[in-house]
C-alpha cells in the first residue's frame, strides 16, 4: 500500500518543526573565480591588438574588463569611440585564444581549493550549482570538462545567449531554469560586474579576493561578503543560510 497524499501532509506538515529545506542555487563565475586564465587572456589581447597595429592597454586595464562579454569588453577598452574596431578585435581575440589553448595543455588552472569547494557543494542534496560567465558556451564547457567538473553544473549561462554582465539576465535565466528563488540564490565571483549582476537579480553576491577586482570594489558593488580563500566559502554560505532560518524560528 502506497503513502497517501494526506499521509505525506501529516508527515511533513503535522509537526511545525518539520520543514523541507528550499533548494539553494550557487552560481559561479569562471575566469578569475574558478580558473586562473589571466595569462591566456592577456596573451590573446596582445595578439588581437598587435594584428590591428593598435597600442595594447596596460595589463591592469586588460584584467579589469574580464567578466564582460568580448564585445562589451572591447567597447569599454575603446572608451566608446565610434571608430574603434570592436568586431574585428573580438574575432582576433577569439582566434588567438583558441590557438593558444590548442598549443598548451594546462593554460587555465583551477585556483587552490576550487575543485574541493565545487565537489563538496555538488554532494549536498539542498544545493544546485550553476555558471554565469562572459565566456562562450564552448569555452566554458571545454575548461570545465578538462577539469572533470562539467557534470556538477545544472545550469550554464554564457555570453552566447545573454547580455553582458552586469545585466542580471544570466542570473534570472539560471533561476528560471532551476525554479529557485532570488532569496535562495548566491553569485560567487571576482568582479564588481558579478556583484552588480547578483544585486540586480535580487540574489546575494559573495566576492572572492584572488581574482581581477580588488575587495573594496567588490564590497562597493554590493558583495555581502568577500572571502580570501575557497575553504571559507562553505562557512560563509552556512552563516548566510542560517540567518533567515534563525529569524523565522523567533
Amino acid at each position: 500500500m502506497g503513502i497517501t497524499a494526506s499521509g505525506v501532509k501529516r508527515f511533513l506538515g503535522g509537526d511545525s518543526r518539520i520543514r523541507l529545506k528550499p533548494l539553494k542555487l550557487i552560481i559561479f563565475d569562471c575566469d578569475g573565480t574558478l580558473v586562473d586564465s589571466q595569462h591566456l587572456i592577456v596573451s590573446a589581447m596582445h595578439a588581437a591588438y598587435g594584428a590591428h597595429d593598435l597600442p595594447v592597454p596596460p595589463r591592469e586595464r586588460l584584467l579589469s574588463i574580464v567578466g564582460l562579454s568580448l564585445a562589451e569588453a572591447f567597447r569599454t577598452l575603446g572608451e566608446g569611440h565610434p571608430a574603434y574596431p570592436v568586431a574585428s578585435l573580438v574575432e582576433g581575440y577569439r582566434a588567438a585564444f583558441f590557438a593558444l589553448r590548442q598549443a598548451q595543455t594546462q593554460v587555465e588552472p583551477l585556483f587552490p581549493g576550487a575543485r574541493e569547494a565545487v565537489e563538496m557543494l555538488a554532494c549536498r542534496p539542498d544545493v544546485v550549482l550553476g555558471i554565469a560567465t562572459g565566456k562562450s558556451r564552448r569555452g566554458v564547457e571545454g575548461v570545465l570538462a578538462r577539469h572533470d567538473l562539467l557534470g556538477h553544473f545544472r545550469t550554464i549561462q554564457t555570453a552566447d545567449t545573454s547580455p553582458s554582465k552586469p545585466d542580471p539576465a544570466m542570473v534570472i535565466e539560471a533561476m528560471r531554469e532551476t525554479g529557485i528563488a532570488p532569496a535562495d540564490t548566491v553569485v560567487v565571483g571576482d568582479t564588481a560586474f558579478d556583484m552588480r549582476m547578483a544585486q540586480s537579480a535580487g540574489a546575494a553576491g559573495i566576492g572572492v579576493a584572488w581574482g581581477y577586482h580588488p575587495p573594496d570594489a567588490l564590497r562597493a558593488a554590493g558583495a555581502v561578503a568577500v572571502i580570501e580563500e575557497f575553504p571559507a566559502l562553505l562557512p560563509t554560505l552556512e552563516r548566510m543560510w542560517a540567518a533567515p532560518a534563525a529569524a523565522a524560528a523567533e
